[in-house]
Parts: C-alpha cells; structure tokens; sequence
C-alpha cells in the first residue's frame, strides 16, 4: 500500500504503520482446544501520523479501530506487520526496552468509569507511572501529580480522592493527566468522548486541543461521531471490517469523499432542525456487516455497496492515493461521486457546520 504522500510537506513521521494485522483465534473445545476459524478485526494497514497532527479514525461498531489503536501501542501483539515509532519497529522489542518506549506513547481509554482503579486515590493513580518510571522521587511525585490536575482543569486538592467522588467528565480528565503524567510524544485517544454529555465532550476535545498545543503531543483520534472528528482532526482515515476504505484531509473528505461507505456515514450526520431532517435524502445501506471471522472476497463493503460490480465481488480494490492525499479503496472512486445526492451532502456539511459552533459556543462559554 502507498502511503509516501503523507510525508508531504517534509513533516517528520513519527508513527508508521505498515501492513498491520491483529488476527484472533477461535477454538472449540475445553479440555482439547482446536482452531476452527480466525477472527481478523484488522486485516493489513498501512498509515503514517505526522508529528504535531491529529488521525482521526472512524467507522462503525466492531471495525476494529480500537483494536487498531491497542496492536499500534503493543498492548495487543499484532499477527503481522510493522508499528514504527521515530524508525523503531515497536512489535520488535521486548522487556525493558519496550517499557521504556511506553514512555512515549500513551492511551486514553474510553470508559472513565472502568479505566480507573477504585481503590486507589487519584494521587496514586497518576502518581504511579511516575514512580515506575523513575522520573520524579519524594515530593516530586506529589507535586507533579498537582501540576497535571491543574493542567487538565481539576483542582489538585483532589488527589487525596477516590474515583466514585467524581463525575465522567472528571474521570476523564483524570485518565488524561495519567497518560500525561509519563510526558509522552503519543498517545492514542480511544473513543475518549464517546460515554460523556454533549456539553461535556466539547470540554474534553477544546481541553485535549489545548493540550496539543501546549504540549506538542500528537494524536490518534478514535470516534463514531463525525462532528467531533471534524472538529479535532487533522486528516481522517476511514475503516471498515478491518480495513481502511478512505484517508484524506478533514475538508477534503468532508467535502468530496470517494467511497460509497463514507458517504453513506456522511448522510447519516443528523440535523438538529425538524423541517431539515424531514426533507433531506439519506443514503441506506441495506444488510448487515459481514462477520470478520468470514470477510467476503474482494472488496470487503461489496455485500452493502449501492455500485458494486462484478470485478469488486473478486478483487480487492488497492488502496491507492487519488490525488493530493486523498486514498481511497474502490473500484469506482471516480464514479462514486454520483451516488451521494448533493442535497445530502450540503445538508450532512450544515449539521456538522452546526454541530461544530455549538462546540465553539461552548468554548466561548467555558472562557
């Protein structure tokens, strides 16, 4: 797969994923296990993430992306495949030289409310990888973890607290101090917003915005909500059933996306506005999302895809950049353009267009 256009601009690439695989095995049996079939929730992909930027990664339930995110950070080892951070092969590297590498890239989870252990204080929490990694002693420890609650907005009188005395946008920010407290170049966002309100989200993404501006860190935005991604990311790569179907720059995908699936997602961005969402025409996708312990040949979306034709039942399309960045895996890139109905397209750009001011009104609010 190509992926030299990402290096544009001579940006330093400090991630670069090559051909990842991270394939499950499913046995039958309890005292006498044997294989019966293989579970491939993510089937050979290949990016690179720019130091300083933001990927944001999207696509449905059960596609893979978080697996993506854990296999990048070895907390899964993939099947197959390289994960290079700064030129070292991280799914080379065993024992202490990949605890020191966890230095440098961290994850925020998804769940503030599982990602954190209940019994211990949220000054120990954050306060732990510190000591594991030797980077502060003593009363350093306790003031650097203060320095980091101040930092994502808590007060740093609350170390002495559990996490049941807090809420989810607290928690949150808590797991955000803690992936902060190793002082990482890295750090993959798990769904990071998705089990927070609104209101709540909006604070969570201008916070880790700032962050990123402060800090220089660079990320890996995990989400199902388009609005979110739009507003945070720099480039936004699109998967499906383990595989990344499109990758480009935020407006250009938003703007002219060239598979049908991420029009299909665009079309489905809601609108808050009654009359709006009445008249506007979506694009339905018909089935169910194939098992990825059995993927269809060829293209993998050709089971859902309004346009396919025979040669996407039989051949994988290759992933392939179309001009300025923009890759995409379809047979029929250049016609897809046809299938997403311009009323629908300018009505999925308005509520994101939408979305995204209450997002600022908010910031603005919070000032």
């Amino acid at each position: 797969m190509t992926t030299t256009a990402t290096n544009r601009g001579g940006a330093e690439i400090l991630i670069q994923v090559k051909d990842l695989e991270m394939h499950f095995p499913v046995t039958r049996g309890i005292i006498f296990q044997r294989r019966v079939g293989t579970v491939k929730a993510v089937d050979g992909l290949s990016f690179s993430i720019k130091r300083g930027e933001t990927l944001g990664l999207v696509g449905e339930s059960g596609c893979g992306k978080s697996t993506t995110g854990r296999a990048i950070l070895q907390l899964y080892r993939p099947t197959a495949g390289e994960v290079r951070f700064q030129g070292t092969d991280l799914t080379k590297i065993r024992g202490d030289e990949l605890r020191k590498m966890r230095r440098q890239v961290q994850m925020i989870f998804q769940d503030p409310y599982a990602s954190l252990n209940p019994r211990m204080t949220i000054g120990d929490t954050i306060g732990e990888p510190i000591r594991v990694h030797k980077l502060r002693q003593g009363k350093a420890v306790r003031e650097r973890v203060e320095e980091l609650l101040g930092l994502v907005g808590l007060n740093p009188a609350f170390a002495n607290r559990y996490p049941h005395e807090f809420s989810g946008g607290q928690r949150q920010r808590i797991g955000i101090a803690r992936a902060l407290a190793v002082e990482p170049q890295f750090v993959v966002c798990d769904e990071p917003v998705s089990a927070l309100d609104v209101s709540i989200q909006a604070q969570v993404v201008n916070l880790l915005e700032e962050l990123q501006a402060k800090l220089g860190l660079t990320y890996l935005f995990i989400a199902h909500d388009l609005s979110v991604v739009k507003h945070i990311s720099d480039r936004v790569a699109v998967m499906y059933l383990g595989k990344l179907v499109e990758l480009a720059e935020g407006p250009k995908l938003y703007g002219q996306p060239l598979h049908p699936y991420s029009q299909a997602l665009l079309s489905a961005v809601p609108i808050p506005d009654p009359k709006v969402e009445k008249q506007r025409r979506r694009i339905i996708l018909e089935g169910d999302v194939p098992s990825p312990l059995n993927p269809p040949a060829g293209c993998h979306f050709h089971t859902r895809c309004p346009i396919a034709i025979e040669h996407c039942k039989e051949d994988e399309p290759p992933f392939i950049d179309y001009g300025d960045g923009h890759f995409a895996a379809c047979w029929r890139a250049h016609e897809s353009g046809e299938l997403m109905p311009a009323v629908a397209k300018k009505q999925a750009e308005a509520a994101a267009a939408r979305i995204l001011a209450d997002i600022r009104k908010v910031k603005g609010a919070a000032a």
